[in-house]
């Protein structure tokens, strides 16, 4: 089953999924700033586009571009600047 998902006002997009071994989501973000938490550790891959990322209790920024990934820690949190339109993957646990 495939669930829709809308953060931030409609500027952050996602659908959800379970795949053969984790559940996971494909999604856009549109231009802008945003603060993520997490519950399960994550994996994220651009897609499209590109992601700066400031991890929880980093001093600084790292940009992830088309076909990178990175990895967010169980309950943490990150920001992302996003200065153009990017799509993504995300997996969970």
């Amino acid at each position: 089953m495939l669930d829709v998902n809308e953060y931030f006002d409609g500027k952050v997009k996602s659908i959800a999924y379970q795949t053969e071994t984790l559940p996971a989501s494909v999604g856009v973000m549109s231009v802008g700033e945003y603060v993520f938490n997490t519950a399960d550790k994550e994996t994220m891959t651009v897609i499209t586009g590109a992601l700066e990322i400031t991890f929880k209790d980093a001093s600084e920024s790292q940009v992830f571009s088309a076909g990178e990934s990175f990895n967010v820690e169980a309950n943490s949190s990150f920001d992302v600047v996003v200065k153009q339109e990017t799509a993504y993957l995300c997996t969970y646990g």
